[in-house]
């Protein structure tokens, strides 16, 4: 029995369709491109403030180990203001990480150790 050939019309839907498709894909594409960009941006910054720290650490305690060096009341109120910017940026720090972190989780799902079993994302019902 000969078989049949069907044709599929590509009509102005089909051809509308596969238009929005590529363009969600071409977004999604350069979505991704972003939040890469973003998420290396934010290590740089996070490294950088942590070189930052280091020096703070570094002069805090050049000044701490130098007794022979009178300190003036002035240079106590520095290094008590170096302190506290020191906290803040050890805070700053912490809390960039912890962004970091999060929007690794958003884009790219949980890190999991090879013990771990993957949970299934739960998106939220519109």
């Amino acid at each position: 029995m000969p078989k049949k050939s069907i044709k599929r019309s590509k009509g102005p839907k089909r051809k509308t369709s596969e238009r929005i498709e590529n363009k969600i894909l071409e977004n999604l594409i350069e979505l991704q491109k972003v939040h890469t960009n973003l998420a290396e941006k934010f290590e740089n910054l996070s490294k950088q403030i942590s070189s930052l720290l280091e020096l703070f650490e570094t002069t805090a305690r050049s000044f701490a180990t130098q007794p022979h060096i009178q300190m003036a009341e002035k240079d106590k109120e520095f290094l008590e203001k170096i302190d506290k910017l020191l906290e803040q940026n050890k805070t700053i720090a912490k809390g960039l990480t912890l962004m970091e972190q999060k929007m690794r989780d958003k884009i790219y799902g949980p890190i999991t150790t090879r013990f771990e079993r993957p949970q299934p994302r739960q998106f939220p019902k519109h």
